[in-house]
């Protein structure tokens, strides 16, 4: 099986590419370090399963995520996050991924989840599975104010955070300079937030980057 790996640490590029290689019929054909770079790849190499983390700068995985698959809806998708955000988990299991598996287990969990997608089946780290169980059998669990936020305003939010300016995000979204700015107000209206600063702030509590703040 052909993978791709996309992750923008390459410490972690290195350890999950050792680990796959050591598995007989696995074989690592690139490797990206941000989700453009990785459509990019998918697009070129043509991998059996993509190993893509959540956070990543430039295109966060569920981005990404959504471009490839439409593009090639017979690529399996195995998730990486930090975190058993059911936000996360949600919208990455809604783009198409197969599989989601926390960074804390990767390498305990990595090779059953490649196996588990590779017959089209889900593979969900056993500690997403009781987070999206928690949150069914709980009545009061509602959305976080993140949630209200469009698929624009979450790719402008990113972009904001990440430090591009109002005319480079203009230029890579295809849209105007005051439709950016006017989509940062309704972000900022929505989230109850005033400046750039708290937006950033606010997009690495979520996990949209992986700047620090």
């Amino acid at each position: 099986m052909k993978i791709l790996i996309a992750d923008d640490y390459g410490v972690v590029r290195e350890g999950l590419k050792a680990l796959i290689e050591k598995e007989e019929g696995l074989d690592v054909i690139g490797e990206a370090e941000n989700g453009r770079q990785a459509v990019e790849l998918a697009r070129k190499l043509l991998p059996d399963i993509i190993i893509m983390d959540i956070t990543m700068p430039d295109l966060n995985g569920i981005e990404a995520a959504e471009i490839i698959l439409k593009a090639n809806p017979q690529v399996k998708i195995i998730a990486l996050s930090m975190h058993a955000n059911k936000r996360f988990v949600d919208e990455m299991l809604r783009a198409g991924a197969l599989g989601y598996v926390l960074k804390t287990y990767l390498f305990d969990e990595l090779l059953r989840a490649i196996h588990a997608v590779s017959e089209n089946r889900h593979y969900l780290s056993p500690q997403i599975t009781n987070v999206l169980v928690e949150n069914y059998t709980t009545s009061s669990n509602r959305p976080g104010p993140i949630d209200d936020l469009n698929e624009r305003e979450t790719c402008i939010l990113q972009l904001l955070a990440e430090g591009q300016s109002t005319k480079a995000i203009a230029f890579q979204l295809d849209i105007s300079p005051k439709t950016v700015d006017a989509c940062r107000r309704q972000i900022m209206d929505k989230l109850n937030l005033h400046s750039v600063a708290e937006l950033t702030k606010y997009a690495i509590r979520h996990g949209l980057t992986t700047l620090e703040s």
